[in-house]
């Protein structure tokens, strides 16, 4: 047998696992949707599997979950509530990022473990506590803000150290103590804003290994689209257990679910094929511009305005330690 064919037969035994899970879920979703005669309201529902189309994509290839474009398509342009929104962005990345997850790790790309582990076990307990404790005090107009502010701190974050995140250089080592005191942070914080949100620990995440741990873009990017998977499964499994999953948010997820169940992973494949300065800066104009799109949704006075740029302000001076946290320290002098 030549060395072509049997590379092939690698290739397919190793995305096998995939194809097999992309291949029963639409079989599955298929026989759902002509059992329950759903044909209308997969026709009225096209405007969010559009848009999921896009969502998923950018799901796939940045550290951005699909519900960062399923949000604020449902809460500020169709001014839908934010539970739906969140609930929403739960229950279509449990299907687009587990699929991106599965075509990662069939892939094999290098992911960073230990912090990826330790913000999944702390992640797991988190978002059911806020869920319960928390969240049903935040006022929708707050979360949207929350929303936009992590997004907007985000995008001028990339914008400004673009060149420096773009310049390869060794990771830099750190003990396992620290990886777990990194995870545990990074569970706590992402845990609390996805519990509101439906999204914001892959922001969490990638943020710390690109500022602190000098990862590599691939890796930063796969390893969000992971703890952001696990992250969705919990919050939606979560919010079934609550009661949360209603039949509009159950007729949105069927029509976008086998959008995203290709798109995510279409995000992935190209991770690798498009420039990843590209990408970084569509995305981060497009967090710049979901800013002033919720502070006008929410209205312009000077209390949102103020303190929505403070938060921002302050969020991004969070981003410059961590990023001087991990220089090279000069060498004494002798």
């Amino acid at each position: 047998m030549s060395r072509e064919k049997i590379a092939v037969r690698e290739v397919m035994a190793r995305y096998a696992p995939f194809a097999a899970w992309a291949f029963w879920f639409l079989m599955v979703w298929s026989v759902a949707m002509i059992y329950l005669g759903n044909g209308p309201t997969l026709a009225r529902e096209w405007p969010i599997a559009v848009a999921m189309a896009a969502g998923s994509y950018v799901a796939g290839s940045t550290p951005m979950g699909g519900g960062t474009v399923g949000f604020p398509i449902l809460v500020l342009l169709f001014d839908e509530p934010v539970s739906l929104g969140r609930n929403f962005s739960f229950l279509i990345q449990s299907v687009g990022m587990s699929s991106a997850t599965m075509l990662i790790l069939c892939g094999r790309l290098p992911l960073a473990v230990r912090p990826l582990l330790w913000s999944m076990a702390t992640v797991l307990l988190v978002l059911p506590i806020s869920s319960r404790l928390l969240v049903p005090f935040l006022p929708d107009d707050f979360v949207k803000l929350v929303f936009a502010v992590i997004w907007a701190g985000f995008g001028i974050m990339t914008l400004v150290k673009l060149k420096q995140l773009l310049t390869p250089h060794p990771r830099i080592a750190l003990r396992p103590s620290f990886d777990a005191g990194v995870g545990i942070v990074v569970g706590v914080v992402g845990g609390v804003a996805a519990s509101a949100t439906g999204v914001g620990i892959d922001m969490v995440l990638y943020c710390v290994l690109v500022l602190v741990y000098r990862a590599d873009l691939r890796t930063a990017v796969a390893t969000s689209v992971i703890i952001m998977a696990f992250t969705s499964l919990v919050g939606a499994i979560n919010a079934a257990v609550l009661g949360h999953i209603d039949q509009a948010v159950l007729e949105k997820w069927s029509a976008a679910a086998p959008v995203v169940l290709i798109g995510a992973p279409i995000g992935v494949l190209m991770m690798r094929l498009i420039p990843k300065g590209i990408t970084l800066v569509i995305v981060s104009i497009l967090c710049l511009g979901q800013f002033f799109w919720a502070l006008q949704t929410v209205g312009l006075t000077w209390l949102t305005v103020g303190g929505s740029v403070t938060a921002v302000l302050v969020l991004n001076t969070c981003f410059h330690f961590m990023y001087r946290f991990s220089e090279p320290k000069p060498a004494p002098a002798a």
